[in-house]
Formats: C-alpha cells, structure tokens, sequence
C-alpha cells in the first residue's frame, strides 16, 4: 500500500467506488479507496437494486438519468456485469392530485431528455397484465428506469478504477484522519499511513464515525428499511416478458419481478430508526430481525392491487439500515470548516444516485465546481442548526412520506418551530402562517379576524389566494411591513476587506453610504452568489444574500479569506431586520425620525444609521417588491419594540403586514430573479441571467472574470425572460418546459400569479432566438400546454419610477 496520495475514498460502497472511478476518469489516477471489510459491506449489498429517475427535484432528477446511462460504460470498461434490467416503471395514479403530479413530473421530463410518458389503464395493463385496474386513473412511464444488481455495479466502478490505475484497499479500516499544518490529510490505518491532498467521506453507515475522526458532525441517522422477496408464482411463470418495476403510492409500495417472483418493499409509517447513537464498527454483512407487523396494513393494500401476492409464499424478508438526511437527499460536497475535507454520505437512493454523486465530487475535487447546480444535496443547506433531535424527528417524517405527494404550498411539520425570531409570538397574534426556511420560521401570509391560518395544500391556486392578494394591494396602494429575519447578512471588515471583496464580487463596490447589487462568480463564469452590498465605512461592509445558502456563501468566502486584514462576521441573527414598502413608506419613516429622508437626502440605493424612536437602526433604501421601500435592521434586542414602533406608526397609513406569498408575487411581477436554485444558481452564466449588467467592464481582476468576458464575448444561447401566461386554475411554479410549436426551447425557474397586475407570470431560460418581445411560446402546467408570451420588460412599473420616486 502507497504512503503517498492525491486523494483518500474512505468507504467501499456503490458511492466510494464511484467516486474513485470518476476521480481517474477526470484524470486523478493516483488515488486510493480504503474499505473496512469487503466492497459493499454497509447498505449497498442488500439494496433492492432499483433505478428511478423520478425525483421532484429536477437537478437530483438530471443526476439519476446520468447514473443509469453510465452503467453500460462501466460495464464495457471493467468487463464486469452490471446485472442491468431496463424493464421501465410505472408509476400509478389513483386520484386527480396524483395525476396533476405525475403531468407535472412527465412535463419536467421534456427538458430534462428523460423518456417518460403518460399513460392510460389500458396501456398500463399491457406493460403489467397482473394488475388490478380498479381505481387506477392512469399512470407515467420511464422506459430507462428498472432495477440492476448494486453488488456488480460496485464492482465494476472498482475495477474500472483500478483499471485506470486507482489502488482499492479492502480490510483496511481508517482509525484516524489529521489536517496537516502545512495543507493535506494523514490518513492513519493499522496497515500504515497515507498522506494526501483530500479526502472524502463515503462511509455509508459509519459517515458519522468517519466525519467524528476529522471533529464534525454530519446530518445523518440510518434508518430501518424492508423489503420481502417472493416465492416462484404461476402468473409471472406464464408471462413471455419481464414486468416493469412499479409504484403503487396507495400502498406506499414498489415491486418488481425478481426471478420467477416478486420483490416488493415499501417505506411503512411505523418506521424506525436504527444505531442511533452511531454504528459498531464489527457490524457488516448483517441483516436486522424481519418486524413484516410493520408492513401489514400497505401489503394489504399492495395484495389488492396485484391479487397473484395474495397466494405466494415469502423466500425472504430483507431488513437492512439505510442512512437517510432530514430532506431525504444525500449529503455531499467540501465540508464547512474544513479544508479538502468531501463528504459524501446519506445516498439512501445509490443505485439511482451513485454515478451523478461520483461526477459531483470529482469535478468539485478536481475543476473546483460541480458541473451544474447540486445545491439540493450540498451539505451547505443545513446549519449547526440540524442536531440530533431534528435529525431524528425530520428522517422519521421524511421515511415515512416516501410515496406521499408534497405539495408545493405545503409545509411539513416535523421538528417546528425549531429557530425563531424575537417576535414569532407576535406574528403569531396577528394570524401569520408560517414556513419555515434554513430551519427559521417566517410568514408565509396572514389570514384575516375569523379565518383559520391554515392553507390547504393543492397544485392550484390555494385557498389563501384572495388573502395574499389584499396583502400585494397594500403594497402597492398603501405601506406593508415584512419581517427579513431569514435574509442572510454578513459583516466585513478590515484593512484588507475593500481588496478582497473586490476580487470576490463581479462589479464595483459602492461609495461609502450607498449601496449596490453585485453578483460573485465561480471561476468557470457561473453564477456563485448575488448580493446586496452596502459601504457603512471605508474598511466596513455589509452583504445581504439569500438566507438559504448562508452556509453556503460562508463556506465560499472563508475558502477565499486571505490570512490577514479582513474579518467576516455572520450578523443574521444579530440583525434580524424589517422591510417596509409602498408609496407611503416615507411618509410612515419621517413620523419616527428627525433625521431628513426625503428622496434627495436619501437617495435610492443609499444606506444610513437612523434613530427610529428611541431606537437605533441601520436604513437601507431598497425593497424586492419594486415600490417605494426600506430595509430596517436594528438590533436583535430591539426587534419587538421596533415592529410595535412601525405598527403603531404606520397605522394611519394603512400598514398591513404581508410574507413571503406576497414578496413572490410582487417580485414577479417586476422581474426580479431570486437565488438558490431558481432563477438564479450555478447552472447559469451572468450574461444568461442577464446579471452581466452589474459586472464591471472595467476591472482587471476577479474571480471568473476569463470566463465571464469569454461568454459576452460568445453571446448566450439561452436568457432569462419573463413570461405572461394565460392560465386558468393553476400557475407555472417552477420547472415546467417551455415550448415553440411542440418543441422544448427553455424551461421555467419560478412563477405565480401577479395579484396586482391579475396575471399569471412565470421567469425561464428561453433560447436567445426566442427572447423577442410578444414571441408566442406555450409553457405546460399540470399536462396542459397553456398560451404564454415573452415580455422583456416588467408587468409593472417598467422603469422602475415607483421605487426611485
């Protein structure tokens, strides 16, 4: 075994041995995996072998297509067989939720260049004869989809690895992992030790005890999880073909044909946790005693759907622990604090995941980025926030909603309230419904005296519609106040910090007492961030960014922190913050302060320290929503009597409160992109998003600045447009295609209705041909393509008069 390395995979799993693999495929052959026993020995070797691209996130979806379509590339590489079965899947509907589900998830299909289609239950019985029809309303076909033998798969990452000159240690268990005080890892095991430049945590089962050796903690729990297999049964014996794999959500339950019978499992209610307080180190090949108690009520249902269960006889029962994340993604990417760290645990899906996951971690390894955005698996997306007890109560919640629908104005209950602001009981008294974001609470709208704060989860337009629309009509017409508790902000500060965020941020910095939007971009041009960044002193700054990446931003700034002359502090929580917004927003401002606010003493996009009463606060001009609007953030301790000082002053003025419903439909209806995974990510270039409007033509040095000039220089082939949709119940939301005369040409990022301008507006990526103003497009919701047309300018206040005014 070599003493030396470029990179360490702890873990020999489906993960590791991918990752290793696509490591020398990228070009690091010198690099080694170590695996405690033999190859699989976690949760991969009793994996149930099915591979989905099905996934209500479309990047994770993107992933899975790309791990099913290697299989046949390692296959021929190793010479090893992948056991692959690409028998299709069927995904069954029963009831009109379902179905606007699957039309909803066969449109993402479209763009995505996935072969799914939607079916009728006389083609269903066709792909699967030994179905009962009774309450079946159609179902989605995925003609990739089917099941392999993850054992093989393991396999044949490993020996395609070691074929391109990878070294794979099995029965060499890691007892200890160093940060060397001059860059790199030592990598201790009882067969000696290995330095390195990085390594990455594919311990499966024992990530936890893996990531504890390097002194983090990782967001994980295994859960139990069975299946059972069955005997031969006459009804698949007669069949000419193998049966697709199927998903039945009544009975929350797959099944596919395994030999001459039947392999179902389901993920029960009753679920259960496993080795909680950490897995032993001498378990392995092992399963846990069968509890079928558990399962009985959803096979009771599955037997009913395919009445040939009823009579066969159980070979098998398989109880094995799976590591799931409070969200139910894996947890991946450079790990927060600690340098050349990777972490890549929590696939409880690997046979579908394992390949894209692999591609991720090589390319962040080796190119610095991922390839596309994977935000939705970045260990980023959680904060020191996630302990113990939210683990354990959101995985419980998660396991058990496997095959449940999450609407998208649904919010899940587990684990809440879990972070709140110092007025949480106030919005509470005032009938707020909360959400709940980077695990804050925070209003997502108020109900009126005598309504019940309650929405009830659809994909259409929500019962809430009419209460969210008084709250933009006060906007516009009068004042609103929102509370900003969840934006994330940052302090800089230091000799030094005037040249680091200058190097960091595309644009250039603002003037001492004003403000500017600036984007930060990765080195190969992509969108990294979007800011609002304030000048309070000559060495002093203040970042507002999206509250969601917070840890995600700080991991990128620390990552580029020089060793001296600047420090970052994160004030969030210090700051928590109020907006204020509508033309009689200064009118309410000047009852509460001396100082003079008027437009010329205080300009658009100009920041200042006010006292507000007898409270101090820093003033910034500037609000998403496009009118007349201030960013208020006093201090914590001062956070209720700043809200009763704004409540009690803006009531002759008719303050009304709104939340997040609200801020999206007036955002949307001035254009206004939003970060993380939406209208703005890393999948897009600052000239796509058009955010290349903020970045400066004139500065020498940046980072991404090659890349960013490359692509102005290239032009872009797709652009972010704003859409006005002629909708009837139901508006686009996110990630539906955009079409020209039946064929894709964009995709949508985020939509709503616009309350003010009554009009449903969605922003997308459209081909740069089709970014003319009126140009027909269609944009499918729910399975029906309704007319759209692009507007290159905003619904409302297209010159931006009202928030300058």
């Amino acid at each position: 075994m070599k003493t030396e390395t470029r990179a360490v995979v702890i873990g020999g799993g489906i993960v590791g041995c991918s990752i290793l693999y696509h490591l020398t495929k990228l070009g690091w052959r010198d690099a080694m995996l170590l695996e405690r026993s033999e190859l699989t020995s976690g949760s991969t070797w009793h994996a149930a072998g099915g591979m989905h691209t099905l996934n209500g996130d479309p990047i994770m979806a993107a992933l899975q297509k790309y791990t099913i379509d290697q299989y046949k590339e390692i296959e021929k590489i190793s010479g090893q067989s992948c056991g692959l079965h690409q028998v299709g899947e069927l995904y069954l509907a029963t009831n009109q939720d379902r179905m606007d589900f699957l039309k909803a998830e066969q449109a993402k299909s479209v763009y995505l260049n996935i072969d799914s289609r939607m079916l009728t239950v006389d083609e269903v019985l066709e792909l699967n004869p030994l179905l009962n029809p009774d309450g079946i309303l159609g179902a989605m076909y995925d003609a990739s989809d089917g099941h392999m033998d993850p054992t093989g798969v393991t396999n044949a990452y490993a020996k395609a690895a070691r074929l391109a000159g990878a070294e794979v240690h099995r029965h060499t268990p890691v007892t200890e992992t160093q940060r060397l005080p001059d860059g790199g890892w030592l990598v201790k095991t009882p067969r000696g030790e290995i330095r390195c430049e990085v390594v990455i945590n594919a311990g499966g089962l024992w990530g936890r005890e893996v990531a504890a050796m390097a002194g983090v903690t990782l967001p994980i729990v295994p859960m139990e999880h069975m299946y059972l297999v069955t005997d031969s049964v006459p009804e698949i014996q007669a069949l000419t073909r193998e049966l697709p794999y199927t998903i039945d959500f009544d009975a929350e339950s797959y099944m596919r044909q395994e030999g001459q019978g039947f392999l179902i499992g389901t993920y029960e209610q009753q679920c259960k946790h496993w080795a909680v307080g950490g897995t032993s180190a001498d378990f392995g090949h092992e399963l846990l005693e069968a509890d079928l108690d558990r399962l009985m009520d959803r096979l009771s249902v599955a037997f009913k759907r395919v009445p040939a269960l009823r009579f066969a006889g159980i070979k098998q029962v398989v109880n094995g622990p799976i590591v799931f994340a409070p969200d139910g993604n894996p947890v991946i990417g450079p790990m927060p604090g600690l340098p050349d760290y990777f972490v890549a645990c929590g696939v409880m899906a690997g046979c579908s995941q394992g390949g894209g996951i692999g591609l991720a971690i090589a390319e962040w390894i080796i190119e610095g980025e991922p390839g596309r955005d994977v935000f939705a698996m970045d260990v980023a997306r959680f904060g020191d926030w996630a302990g113990k007890a939210y683990v354990l109560d959101k995985t419980h919640e998660n396991y058990g909603r496997r095959f449940k629908i999450t609407f998208p104005n649904e919010e899940l209950p587990a684990a809440r309230p879990l972070l709140t602001s110092p007025v949480y009981d106030l919005m509470k008294e005032r009938n707020a419904v909360f959400g709940a974001s980077y695990g804050k609470e925070y209003a997502l709208w108020f109900a009126p005296d005598g309504v019940e704060p309650y929405e009830a989860p659809t994909f259409r337009r929500s019962d809430a519609f009419a209460h969210v629309a008084e709250e933009c009509r006060a906007v516009r017409e009068d004042v609103g106040i929102s509370e900003i508790a969840t934006f994330a902000k940052y302090e800089v500060e230091g000799t030094g910090a005037e040249r680091w965020l200058d190097g960091l941020l595309a644009g250039t910095l603002p003037g001492q007492g004003r403000m500017k939007l600036l984007p930060m971009l990765s080195p190969k041009g992509r969108l990294a961030g979007d800011f609002t960044v304030s000048r309070l002193a000559e060495d002093r700054f203040m970042i507002i960014g999206s509250g969601v990446a917070q840890q995600f931003h700080t991991r990128w700034f620390l990552s580029h922190m020089p060793h001296e002359g600047v420090s970052l502090r994160v004030i969030t929580d210090e700051r928590p913050g109020f907006s204020i917004a509508g033309p009689k927003a200064r009118a309410l401002l000047e009852t509460i302060t001396k100082t003079d606010v008027s437009n010329d003493a205080f300009p658009f996009m100009s920041v200042r320290e006010l006292d507000l009463g007898p409270i101090r606060a820093r003033v910034c001009r500037i609000s998403f929503t496009g009118e007349l609007g201030y960013e208020i953030y006093g201090r914590s301790e001062d956070h209720r009597a700043l809200m009763l000082l704004l409540e009690k002053a803006g009531a002759p003025f008719g303050l009304t409160h709104f939340g997040g419903r609200a801020f999206d439909s007036l955002r949307l209806e001035k254009g206004f992109g939003a970060w993380t995974s939406l209208d703005f990510s890393p999948d897009y270039t600052a000239v796509e998003s058009g955010m290349s409007r903020f970045v400066s033509a004139n500065k020498t040095s940046y980072i991404g600045r090659s890349a960013c000039l490359q692509q102005c220089e290239d032009g872009a082939k797709r652009k972010l447009v704003l859409l006005e949709i002629d909708a009837l119940d139901a508006d686009a939301l996110g990630n539906e295609p955009i079409l020209y005369q039946g064929r894709c040409i964009g995709h949508v990022t985020s939509g709503g209705y616009g309350h003010y301008t009554r009009k449903s507006v969605a922003l997308g990526y459209v081909e740069t041909a089709y970014c003319n103003e009126d140009q027909p497009v269609t944009v499918c919701i729910l399975g029906d393509e309704r007319p759209a047309r692009v507007r290159l300018t905003a619904l409302y206040d297209p010159r931006g008069t009202r928030m300058r005014s």
